[in-house]
């Protein structure tokens, strides 16, 4: 399930959930934008994942979380801690993410 944040919150989501995919982006970003139905699609075929795009300008607490300092950047957290994070605008790089997150 793929869902937007609205909130500057992603602590929280990160804390509640086992295991969490972010995209982070901003509506200036082309390639958040070419990334966007790609995210969209793995999240549809991975239902025990949280899925969450975060607007990396508006929630800059959710932005540390990863050192986020490039877009579109994808982070891994599971059992509340950051994996690893990716930055790249080629679903290769996204999927040896989440295999590294879903792995063990």
């Amino acid at each position: 399930m793929l869902q937007e944040l609205e909130n500057d919150t992603l602590q929280d989501v990160v804390a509640n959930n086992e295991i969490v995919m972010v995209q982070y982006a901003a509506s200036w970003c082309g390639n958040c934008r070419i990334m966007k139905p790609k995210f969209k699609k793995m999240a549809s075929e991975n239902e025990n994942v949280k899925f969450l795009i975060v607007d990396a300008e508006k929630f800059p607490e959710s932005r540390k979380l990863a050192n986020v300092d490039n877009l579109p950047t994808f982070a891994a957290f599971k059992n509340g801690q950051l994996v690893n994070q990716v930055q790249t605008n080629k679903i290769d790089g996204l999927i040896d993410l989440l295999n590294e997150v879903t792995s063990n």
